[in-house]
């Protein structure tokens, strides 16, 4: 396939992640990462998995409760959440601190500044990364 013939996308939709309590973990994720619920999703009476967007840009993110995937994962980084610089990514670990997240620090990367070891109450890694410009690193 040529680039002339390849599909027009529109970056990602969302994020899906399979979970294995809701409640906890739609609180991880607005208490440390600020995302914000927008949709429920309900299937036979019972609340199933949630849409979650991000009040500053971040992507929009979906939790599902499925607990043997979730088991299944732990471990696993599904996804990278960029910050736009070191600043915010500082912030972003201070605030972890404050909460007793725990986390491997802010680090130097082969492309710019890295937060790992972020994990989710189901195990599930979530870096955050900051990539810097070609022309910044020269």
């Amino acid at each position: 396939m040529t680039t002339a013939d390849a599909p027009v996308l529109a970056g990602i939709h969302h994020l899906k992640l399979p979970v294995t309590d809701l409640a906890r973990s739609l609180e991880w994720y607005r208490s440390r990462l600020g995302y914000q619920v927008q949709v429920e999703f309900v299937e036979q009476g019972t609340l199933m998995g949630c849409g979650l967007a991000h009040p500053a840009g971040g992507p929009d993110l979906a939790l599902r409760l499925d607990p043997d995937r979730a088991r299944a994962a732990a471990g696993f980084d599904y996804f990278a959440i960029g910050v736009p610089d070191k600043a915010a990514m500082e912030a972003l670990a201070r605030k972890l601190d404050g909460l007793g997240q725990s986390h491997a620090g802010v680090h130097r990367a082969s492309l710019g500044w890295i937060l790992p070891e972020v994990l989710d109450p189901d195990g599930h890694a979530e870096t955050a990364e900051q990539r810097e410009r070609e022309e910044a690193r020269r």
